[in-house]
């Protein structure tokens, strides 16, 4: 079992065991997300926010290759400082991590497979991965599409980052059986902004209703997980226009540079921010507070229900 190669946090376990809110978190948001210090104090900050909030943080990574569910204050601090030369670990990775004793950064694909190994049941991040642009000649798609239709994991974010065609990840997620839930909106968010075009299959106005949804989801044995678009806070969504064209600029220059797989998003995220003078950066950071306040709230009615 893979379960051998997996250490549960004891706060972690003491939760899980007592039937307490939990909510996991990815790590390649601190190796690849920003530079240090800041990937450290953001990554603390979210903790805190989870706890204030009445849930126990879980925030997961390969250290080693033990699979981490719930990493200290000082395995944090290792990652921030390691960066990018952590390997960012996708369900490829996994068993060649694991093996090697490797380090690896969980993307959204590998945080659901640990998460559900350990028996958590809701993960709060910033946004998915999912169809590129393009995609019908180069066939790049994010794996955590596929790991949302298999993995019982209800995943919070602020909609597909805006970098992707985002019309084909909500077919991909259709096809797939995947539900997307709009939390008090009927529109997919699009990350820096909190409107695309695009609809979400249901509106959903409250935790509870949330949390209720996924219950039953489990109840009827139904495999794979949900996804819950959880719109950027107004005051931090960007100007339309300004995204936009930051967008199509970097997608035009990681073309130039032959840039592609699981290169494309880190190298897209980091022009965006140079385009950007940096406040694509703070946007990030806002939605990823607002999604785990709104998680660790459907962890605590999933506990309740």
């Amino acid at each position: 079992m893979l379960n051998k190669y997996l250490d549960i946090n004891p706060e972690v376990a003491e939760a899980l065991a007592n039937g307490k809110p939990v909510v996991a978190l990815e790590s390649t948001i601190i190796s690849h997300g920003m530079p240090y210090p800041q990937n450290v104090e953001t990554a603390l900050t979210v903790q805190n926010i989870i706890r204030e909030n009445g849930a126990v943080p879980a925030t997961i990574g390969i250290i080693g290759g033990r699979l981490k569910a719930g990493m200290t204050n000082e395995e944090i601090e290792y990652f921030g400082k390691k960066g990018a030369q952590i390997a960012k670990a996708s369900r490829r990775d996994l068993a060649v991590l694991c093996a090697r004793k490797e380090d690896g950064a969980t993307t959204v694909a590998t945080t659901m497979i640990i998460a559900n190994m350990a028996g958590i049941k809701i993960f709060a991040t910033g946004g998915i991965g999912g169809v590129h642009r393009g995609a019908e000649v180069t066939m790049d798609i994010s794996a955590d599409l596929e790991e949302l239709a298999q993995t019982p994991v209800m995943v919070i974010c602020a909609g597909a980052k805006s970098i992707l065609d985002l019309g084909l990840t909500l077919e991909y997620l259709e096809t797939h059986g995947v539900p997307v839930l709009g939390y008090g909106t009927k529109e997919l968010p699009a990350f820096f902004t909190r409107k695309s075009g695009f609809s979400v299959d249901y509106r959903m106005d409250t935790p509870e209703e949330l949390a209720a949804a996924f219950k039953t989801q489990a109840d009827m044995g139904l495999k794979g997980g949900m996804l819950v678009a959880n719109p950027i806070p107004e005051e931090y969504s960007m100007d339309e226009t300004v995204i936009n064209k930051a967008i199509a600029d970097a997608v035009e220059e990681a073309k130039t540079l032959g840039i592609t797989g699981k290169e494309t998003t880190p190298f897209l995220l980091a022009k965006i921010k140079e385009i950007t003078g940096g406040s694509s950066l703070e946007s990030n950071i806002q939605l990823v507070f607002n999604n785990v306040r709104l998680a660790s709230k459907i962890a605590k009615a999933y506990c309740e229900n």
